[in-house]
C-alpha cells in the first residue's frame, strides 16, 4: 500500500469514507468507556455541519475560528469547513480573550465552533468585540446572559439534523485544489503578533505523502494513532489527523496528559506524534522506578540498556552469546517496557523542539523506535524524519521526497516544495522577507552530511557570542543539563560576557527525595539557601561540564524560583523571547553572578 496523491484533503477523506464505510475511525472515552464512530457515521456528521454553515452564509474562501481541545468534534469540524471551500482556522485553548481578539481581526472570521462553556466564556468576550463575527456553535450548552453580536447555535440542533446528500459534498471536493487554502495556522507570537500561516491542502498532502514513504517499511495498513497534543498545533494537525485519515488509520483521542500511560495501554497505539520533553521526563521516571526496586529486575533491565546501546549508538556487533543474551531481554524487559505503551507501537515521531541522542539511544535500546524529524509551521510542518531502519539521533534525519533543501552562506537552512506556505496572511512584508525566490528561510541554523542526513545546530538568532568573538549554541548545552535526573529546566546565559552562566530549576522529585534523604527542609524557598543543595546542583552542572568545550562550560549558576518555569507560553527553552523574559526576571540575579 502506498500514500495515493490526492488533489485535496477533503476529496482525500470523502475517497476513504466511500471506501471504508463502516470502519471505526474516531475513537474517544465518555463515563468510562471508550466509544467509537465509523467512517460513515463521521461523514453523515460532517456533511450536516457543512449544510448547516452554508445556511449560515459560509461560502468558498470564508474564515472559520475553531476552538476546541482534542477530541472527535474537532476532526468533523475541521473537515466540513473545508468541505465548502471554507477555511479552517484552529486556535490554541490557551488563548486569552485579548488573543482570540486579534486572530479575528486579522482573519476577519465570519463563524466559530467552540467546544467547552470554559472556552466559549473566553472566547465569546472577543467574539462580541468583533465586527465580522456572525454565528458561533457551541459543542456544549452554555447559558447566555447577556445579548452578543454574535448569532449562537448549539452543536447538536445543526448536526443532527437530517443528513443531507453526501455526494454533493464529494463532488465540491474534487474541485477543490491543492493550491488552495486549507486552514490558517497561527503562531504562538513569540517572535512579535501572531501571524496566520496559510497553509494549502498540497502543503499538508506532501507532508503526509513523505511521512508515509518514511515509515513504508514499518507498514502504513492496521495503523492506530493517540492524538494528545494539541490539534490547533501545525504538527498534531498534519500529523496526527490529516496523515491517519489517508492512511485509513483509527484516532484514539486521549483523555488528558495525566492519563496517558493509561490511555496508551487502553488504545494499543501503533504510532503516536510526541514532543522530546515528555520522554525526556519518561527516561527519569523509568530509570528511577528500576534504581528504586533494585535487584534482578534493575540488572536485567541495565543490560537490556547496555546491549542496546551497543547496537544502536556503538554501532558495533554482539557476540554469539549476547545475541541469546540480547533476545532474551527482549522477550522479558523490552516487551514488558513495550506493553506499557500498548505493545504496537511502530514509531514515535518526536518534533516540536530538540530530542537529545542520549534519550533517543535510550529508547531505542529498550526496543522503543523514537524518530527525531524536524519542521515548523511554515512548511506544512514537517521537512524530515529519521528512517526507522537507519536513524543517526544527532540529526533531524533525510528530507522528504519531492523538498529541498540547502544551506545558506550564514548556515541558515532554505526550504523549498509544495509544502512551503501561501503566505502570512494579509502581511506582505513579513511574507516576503521569510520567502525569497521561492526558499522559505526557516531561521535555523544546521548542516547537511554527505548521505543527506540534516543535522540542526542552532536558531539563526538564539546564537551567544561571548566576548572573544566566539559563538556558543545555548540549545545544546541547556538540553544535556535537563537530562541530568536533578534539573528540571536550565537556561544559560553569557552574550558579550567572558564565560557562561546558567539559571536552574531543581527536578521536584529528585529535590522531594535528596531532602528526605538528607533530612533537609521540603520547601523549595528554604533549599534554596542550603549549602548542601547547591553543592548537590553543582556536581551535576559539573558532570555535563566535563563533556562540554571551555568556552561551553557553565562556570557560575543560581537557582531559579517558580517564575522561571514558564511552559504554558508556549515557548521552547532557546527561544530568544523567552531568554529575554527569563533575563528580565533575573537581571539582578545574573549581573551579580559576573
Amino acid at each position: 500500500m502506498s500514500f495515493i496523491p490526492w488533489d485535496s484533503l477533503t476529496a482525500m477523506f470523502y475517497e476513504q469514507s466511500a471506501k471504508l464505510g463502516d470502519k471505526p475511525l474516531l475513537f474517544n472515552k465518555k463515563d468510562g468507556e471508550w466509544q467509537s464512530l465509523s467512517w460513515k457515521e463521521v461523514t453523515d456528521k460532517v456533511t450536516q455541519l457543512a449544510a448547516a454553515l452554508e445556511k449560515m452564509g459560509v461560502e468558498a474562501g470564508d474564515r472559520v475560528v475553531l476552538v476546541s481541545e482534542n477530541r472527535p468534534e474537532f476532526m468533523i469540524a475541521d473537515f466540513a469547513i473545508m468541505s465548502i471551500g471554507a477555511i479552517s482556522v484552529p486556535t490554541y485553548t490557551t488563548n486569552t480573550a485579548r488573543d482570540h481578539l486579534h486572530i479575528l481581526e486579522n482573519s476577519k472570521a465570519k463563524a466559530s465552533i467552540v467546544s467547552t462553556k470554559a472556552l466559549a466564556r473566553t472566547f465569546l468576550k472577543a467574539a462580541h468585540q468583533s465586527d465580522d463575527m456572525q454565528h458561533c456553535i457551541l459543542m456544549e450548552d452554555y447559558q447566555i446572559e447577556q445579548r452578543l453580536n454574535v448569532k449562537i447555535y448549539h452543536w447538536d440542533t445543526v448536526v443532527d439534523a437530517e443528513v443531507p446528500n453526501t455526494a454533493k459534498y464529494a463532488e465540491k471536493a474534487r474541485s477543490v485544489s491543492r493550491d488552495d487554502v486549507a486552514c490558517l495556522i497561527y503562531t504562538s507570537g513569540t517572535g512579535g503578533a501572531p501571524k496566520g500561516v496559510m497553509l494549502h491542502h498540497g502543503a499538508i498532502l506532501t507532508n503526509s505523502e513523505g511521512a508515509s514513504n518514511v515509515i513504508h517499511e514499518l507498514g502504513l495498513e492496521n495503523n492506530a494513532f493517540l492524538s494528545f497534543l494539541p490539534l490547533s498545533h501545525a504538527y498534531e494537525h498534519t500529523v496526527g489527523q490529516c496523515w491517519p485519515i489517508g492512511l485509513g488509520a483509527e484516532i484514539w483521542y486521549a483523555e488528558s496528559i495525566e492519563k496517558l500511560a493509561t490511555n496508551m495501554a487502553e488504545a494499543k497505539p501503533t504510532v503516536m506524534v510526541v514532543v522530546p520533553r515528555l520522554f525526556e521526563m519518561l527516561r527519569t521516571r523509568i530509570t528511577r522506578t528500576i534504581q528504586k526496586e533494585g535487584g534482578t529486575k534493575a540488572k536485567l533491565f541495565e543490560r537490556a540498556l547496555e546491549l542496546g546501546m551497543k547496537v544502536q549508538r556503538d554501532k558495533q556487533k554482539l557476540s554469539f552469546f549476547e545475541k541469546l543474551e540480547n533476545w532474551f531481554l527482549t522477550r522479558t524487559v523490552r516487551k514488558k517496557i513495550n506493553q506499557q505503551f500498548g505493545g504496537r507501537l511502530k514509531a514515535l515521531v518526536a518534533g516540536g523542539a530538540p530530542l537529545s541522542p542520549d534519550v533517543g539511544y535510550f529508547f531505542s535500546s529498550l526496543g522503543l523506535p523514537l524518530l527525531q524529524g524536524y519542521g515548523q509551521t511554515e512548511a506544512g510542518p514537517v521537512i524530515s524524519v529519521n528512517p526507522p531502519s537507519a536513524p543517526r539521533m544527532h540529526t533531524v534525519g533525510k528530507i522528504f521526497k519531492d523538498v529541498e533543501v540547502k544551506i545558506a552562506s550564514d548556515g541558515e537552512i532554505l526550504v523549498k516544495g509544495d509544502l512551503v506556505m501561501k503566505g502570512y496572511w494579509r502581511d506582505e512584508d513579513a511574507t516576503a522577507k521569510t520567502i525569497v525566490d521561492g526558499w522559505l528561510h526557516t531561521g535555523d541554523i544546521g548542516q547537511l552530511d554527505d548521505e543527506g542526513y540534516l543535522e540542526i545546530t542552532d536558531r539563526k538568532k538564539d546564537l551567544i557570542v561571548n566576548d572573544k568573538g566566539d559563538n556558543v549554541s545555548p540549545q545544546r548545552i541547556e538540553g544535556m543539563l535537563a537530562l541530568e535526573d536533578e534539573i528540571s529546566q536550565a537556561m544559560v546565559y553569557g552574550d558579550r560576557r567572558p564565560h557562561l552562566i546558567g539559571l536552574i530549576m531543581p527536578d521536584v522529585e529528585w529535590m522531594a527525595d535528596w531532602a528526605k534523604k538528607h533530612n533537609k527542609p521540603r520547601k523549595y524557598e528554604e533549599l534554596q539557601e542550603d549549602a548542601d543543595f547547591k553543592k548537590a546542583i553543582g556536581e551535576a552542572i559539573n558532570r555535563v561540564n566535563g563533556r562540554l568545550s571551555n568556552i561551553e562550560k557553565v562556570r557560575k549558576f543560581s537557582l531559579a524560583t517558580e517564575a522561571f518555569s514558564i511552559e504554558n507560553e508556549q515557548m521552547t527553552p532557546t527561544l530568544k523571547l523567552r531568554r529575554h523574559i527569563v533575563c528580565e526576571i533575573y537581571k539582578d540575579t545574573l549581573e551579580g553572578m559576573y
